[in-house]
Order: C-alpha cells, then sequence, then structure tokens
C-alpha cells in the first residue's frame, strides 16, 4: 500500500442527517481517489483566536461604526 498525505483545512457541511468533510478534487485526482474508496481521516477542530475575533471587530466598527448608526437611524 502507498500512503501520501495531505493537510487542508475543509469546511464541514451537513448531508441529510449527517456531517461530512470534503476532499478537493485536485488532490482527489493527485491521490486518485475515487467515490467508494477507504481512506484515514484525523481531525482537529479550527477557531478563531479570540483576540483576532475582537481585533477584526474593533476595526471593523471603527471603520463602518457611524455608518451602521445612520443606517440603524432612519
Amino acid at each position: 500500500m502507498v500512503s501520501m498525505s495531505t493537510t487542508t483545512t475543509q469546511k464541514v457541511i451537513k448531508v441529510g442527517d449527517s456531517l461530512a468533510v470534503t476532499i478537493p478534487a485536485k488532490e482527489a485526482k493527485r491521490q486518485n481517489i475515487v467515490a467508494g474508496d477507504s481512506v484515514d481521516v484525523s481531525y482537529v477542530r479550527v477557531r478563531p483566536q479570540q483576540d483576532d475575533v475582537m481585533k477584526d471587530y474593533a476595526a471593523f466598527q471603527a471603520q463602518y461604526g457611524e455608518t451602521l448608526k445612520n443606517l440603524a437611524n432612519r
């Protein structure tokens, strides 16, 4: 058995009552993966760091805060 490994971040999607993670088409082709094949999967949940979220929010608020207030007051 030949083993190849790739690391990528994929979104979890809903398929019926289940959750699924897709294999990008280019990667599936590169590794000759087809529907019905078995693959080993390991996972780690990726979360944005709280500090990063707060920095992004502060920047968004600084840039658009007044505009949003004006729209809300229309």
